[in-house]
């Protein structure tokens, strides 16, 4: 199975890092520039996507996240992930890098005290809110892979994905499976 990095700085690593290890891949821990040489994918986990911003630049992981990124690797980015993978961030405004041709709106489906779960439209994913972002624009190279009420919450560009829920706070392996492999 394949080694698969999650990025540790902050937010929820843990509950991805699970999931992967439950579907036999190796979870590694990734913190620093060095780290990204010895994976063949790589989790951007939900947690504070401002902060993400200033710990990855702290670290001087921007330049390699983005050639890495780039690289053709699989790619996951859940929840403020999804944030920093998109092309344009409102509410508030912020900087992103642009990975997905996508515009979200931070915290759209609501304060932490309206985290929600649901089940994606047309299929049984199980989703988890929290203080979810929402996908308000597609671009014409970005396929959406699932929606609920309508909207897109999973999509994908290349090898990279990004979800506005939590694939992994619940036990349906569906999501990381489609990126990463069984």
């Amino acid at each position: 199975m394949a080694r698969i990095g999650v990025l540790a700085l902050q937010g929820g690593f843990e509950a991805h890092e699970k999931a992967l290890t439950t579907m036999g891949h190796t979870a590694v821990r990734t913190r620093y520039a060095a780290d990204l040489d010895a994976i063949d994918g790589l989790i951007l986990p939900g947690g504070e996507s401002t902060t993400q911003l200033k710990l990855l630049a702290l670290e001087q992981l921007e330049g390699p996240l983005d050639r890495f990124v780039r690289s053709g690797k699989p790619v996951l980015a859940t929840c403020a992930g999804l944030i920093l993978a998109a092309r344009e961030v409102t509410g508030p405004a912020q900087r992103s890098y642009g990975w997905l041709d996508v515009a979200v709106r931070r915290n759209a489906w609501g304060r932490q005290l309206d985290s929600f779960e649901a089940v994606a439209d047309d299929t049984t994913v199980p989703l988890v809110f929290i203080r979810a972002p929402r996908i308000e624009q597609v671009g014409p190279g970005v396929e959406v892979r699932l929606r609920y009420g309508g909207e897109p919450i999973l999509v994908r560009s290349g090898r990279v994905f990004g979800a506005t829920f939590h694939p992994e706070l619940t036990a349906d392996p569906r999501v990381h499976r489609e990126v990463f492999g069984s």
